[in-house]
């Protein structure tokens, strides 16, 4: 499992300290979707439930990474997205995490890749029939005890600043982002217990429950290990409906055909592209747009919510722009995939 370095959470005492762990929230959210989105891009047209899968999750890590930045909002921040820095090197450890434990990568989808990142990423502190790994005081933290800390933090300061007659929630009402676009579920957070529900949320969503890998919170669906657990078993997994239920891998199967997957490159950088090739510049066609979105996303948390509609569109620019580098020679034997690099000039 992800384990959060514990300086993010060592000044949450103060109102700073809490906008600073929320902007790594942030920050978190994000760098999981390059990984999912490359593997995703990969699948090719007849492995659809898989897509299906991956594709759910990729959208909720969309809202999780908005209502992060809704909350954030909320309490008088400014979500910073456009800057270079806020896209991780892939391979490498996602933001704000341990150094020397899960190395996060881009590659072609396969059941490795799912079992062994994915899945990690995503692991709960208490999966549902896994024993359960405990934390040492002092030591890092689970992504649900990152969360549960920033949780327990804002309810202390709103509480001392109550007392005084103020609110920690002093941020723009007009910041908000409120748009719903597909099953993406987004709502303001003006007050105390909004930002209750969207931490709630996000980690109910990601990580279920040490009762159930769904919870009626995150609209009663499977959380994210478990969806990519069932990848993995090649079943769907489901409740034998008791109280308490116990739930199996037995459900409809989940067909994969691994000779449909595009064999692009692991890891690829743009500097991997013999200049002036095909391949290169679809890379760089790509990382500029995925540059332009997160520009795109920067205005919307920061005063223009309704441009969060452009995104959306830019998103599926994207996945056209990595299905053709899928289809071209990348000079170094096998097939170009986008690099997920800033970029912000055009090539």
């Amino acid at each position: 499992m992800l384990l959060i370095k514990p300086q993010l959470v060592a000044n949450l005492n103060s109102i700073g300290g809490l906008r600073t762990a929320l902007q790594s929230a942030i920050e978190l959210e994000h760098a999981t979707i390059p990984p999912y989105l490359y593997a995703l891009y990969s699948l090719g047209a007849d492995n659809t439930e898989i897509a299906e899968l991956i594709h759910s999750v990729v959208v909720e890590e969309m809202a999780h990474f908005t209502l992060a930045a809704n909350v954030l909002n909320a309490i008088g921040g400014a979500p910073c997205i456009d800057k270079p820095g806020f896209i991780p090197a892939y391979p490498g450890p996602l933001p704000g995490t341990v150094q020397g434990g899960l190395v996060v990568t881009l590659e072609r989808f396969s059941i490795p890749q799912t079992q062994n990142v994915f899945m990690m990423i995503e692991e709960p502190e208490d999966p549902v029939a896994i024993k359960a790994a405990r934390t040492a005081a002092g030591q890092p933290l689970t992504v649900g005890m990152f969360y549960g800390r920033i949780r327990r933090s804002m309810e202390e300061l709103e509480t001392r600043q109550l007392r005084r007659g103020r609110t920690i929630f002093t941020g723009d009402p007009a910041y908000q982002v409120t748009q719903d676009f597909s099953s993406w579920e987004i709502f303001p957070v003006h007050k105390l217990d909004d930002a209750e529900k969207a931490i709630d949320f996000i980690v109910l969503q990601g990580e279920g429950t040490r009762y159930s890998p769904s919870d009626p919170l995150a609209w009663g669906e499977l959380a994210h290990y478990y969806r990519f657990s069932e990848i993995v078993q090649g079943r769907r997994l489901v409740s034998d409906g008791k109280v308490p239920p116990s739930w199996t891998y037995t459900g409809d199967r989940i067909p994969f055909d691994p000779a449909k997957v595009a064999r692009v490159l692991a890891n690829p950088k743009r500097a991997d592209y013999h200049g002036g090739s095909a391949a290169r510049f679809g890379c760089e066609t790509f990382n500029y747009t995925y540059t332009s979105l997160l520009k795109v996303l920067h205005e919307a948390f920061n005063g223009n919510p309704s441009r969060l509609s452009a995104a959306v569109g830019m998103m599926e620019s994207l996945k056209e722009q990595a299905l053709t580098l899928a289809r071209i020679d990348s000079g170094r034997g096998g097939k170009a995939g986008p690099s997920f690099e800033y970029q912000p000039t055009n090539p």
